[in-house]
């Protein structure tokens, strides 16, 4: 199937082949003509292929039938996103497949002025693409409406709950009509996700276009057992691979993402770091020399990294192991896209091997272990036959023991002062 077949819009379908779309993914195939019948859809696919064009298109395809213009123009499509990072790549998305027509859209996130985005509000958008938090302020500000919204999407909706962005979400669906398209997409689809879909989505067909606890055949994984202290000595030699030509390097918190990016620094090597608290400007600038390779080492937190979208990135490496097996997923998917190859490399302490444990078994194997000169002296796991000698070990009496008996049971000697006492009596 190609483009031609979807019978999207003449002026969509000329924007996406000038950009170089011929085929679409499978998640395309799929969810496109389902939306544009008008279905729900709840939908689930490996990161890197393709979901934002999956709801993107049928969206401009709906709107630019009926199109506004000037500033008297109704809101009609909402995107939520949990980050600034992925909000501004819909944006991107949304603007290539648009450019050929009158559809307006704009992204409203935190960490920029209010003003600029409401003065752009004011003069007409036909979709907008918001965190929730900036959103919900614009909203209690009266500056967005949502009672004309006809579609809505919740994209990454793993990684907005996770955030805790659910009362947030709920707050914002009850603002949107019930007479309305609604799209749910997620790199994966826990519980909590179902549970939410039955509440936002009506009749909604379900799209799920690969193996959730299946990782991606293009990305040769391996696990390095190391002490949290050797991991930035490990990383260093790691780097120094011909192979790697891009790593995004991931850190459990924004302080140790910081701490690891200056030691680095200091040993000579460029290296950029990204996290919540940095500035929108400071993420953007980072985010830019990572993209054009003026830097080839990004360290990053797992909410920061949400919306980076790399090809050509060859290297995934979990310097701190993650919390959870759906985000392991998550990160090895920032590699081998677009058809490439790639590896994640994992650096597992004494005490993350739970969290290891749980990723291995959501994907159904232990992944290979990685020898290194750094390798802690204790095994991954002793033998029984180790076991069982440290126990017999364990049951035999100590050294001398029959000595030590013996004088415990001796009559104590009296005390030189008890002796002296006796002598000044007699």
């Amino acid at each position: 199937m190609t483009f031609a077949h979807l019978d999207l819009h003449a002026s969509i379908y000329k924007a996406i082949t000038e950009s170089g779309y011929k085929e679409p993914t499978p998640i395309q195939e799929k969810a496109i003509p389902v939306l544009l019948d008008g279905h729900d859809l709840l939908g689930s696919a490996s990161t890197g292929t393709g979901k934002t064009a999956a709801f993107a298109l049928p969206m401009i395809h709906q709107i630019q039938k009926a199109p506004q213009k000037g500033r008297h123009r109704d809101l009609q499509g909402l995107v939520l996103a949990p980050t600034r990072e992925l909000a501004l790549q819909i944006k991107e998305s949304f603007d290539t497949y648009s450019r050929k027509n009158h559809v307006k859209t704009l992204a409203v996130y935190g960490g920029m002025s209010k003003r600029g985005q409401i003065m752009k509000i004011k003069r007409g958008v036909d979709i907008l693409i918001a965190t929730p938090g900036r959103l919900l302020d614009l909203m209690n500000m009266n500056i967005v409406k949502l009672n004309r919204v006809k579609y809505y999407v919740l994209d990454e909706v793993d990684q907005m709950l996770d955030m805790g962005f659910i009362d947030d979400v709920k707050k914002i669906s009850s603002s949107v009509p019930k007479e309305r398209q609604t799209m749910l997409f997620s790199a994966t689809i826990p519980k909590t996700i179902e549970s939410l879909a039955k509440q936002l989505l009506n009749n909604p067909v379900r799209l799920e276009m690969a193996a959730q606890n299946a990782p991606l055949e293009t990305v040769e994984q391996k696990v390095y057992f190391i002490d949290h202290r050797n991991k930035v000595d490990l990383l260093m030699e790691t780097l120094k691979s011909k192979h790697l030509t891009s790593a995004l390097v991931f850190v459990r918190t924004k302080r140790g993402c910081d701490q690891v990016a200056k030691k680095m620094n200091a040993l000579g090597l460029n290296v950029g770091a990204l996290h919540g608290d940095k500035s929108q400007k400071e993420r953007q600038q980072v985010l830019k020399a990572f993209k054009n390779h003026e830097i080839n080492v990004l360290l990053a937190t797992d909410v920061a990294a949400r919306g980076i979208d790399i090809d050509a990135l060859s290297h995934v490496i979990n310097l701190d192991m993650p919390q959870t097996p759906e985000t392991y997923m998550h990160r090895i998917g920032r590699t081998a896209r677009a058809g490439k190859l790639g590896a994640a490399l994992s650096f597992c302490a004494n005490d993350e091997r739970h969290l290891l444990k749980a990723v291995q078994k959501h994907i159904g194997f232990n992944l290979p272990v990685q020898q290194h000169d750094m390798m802690p002296k204790a095994s991954q796991s002793k033998g029984k036959s180790q076991s069982n000698k440290n126990q017999s070990q364990s049951k035999r009496k100590p050294q001398g023991y029959a000595q030590f008996k013996k004088k415990i049971h001796q009559k104590p000697k009296r005390s030189r002062y008890k002796q002296s006492a006796k002598r000044y009596a007699t």
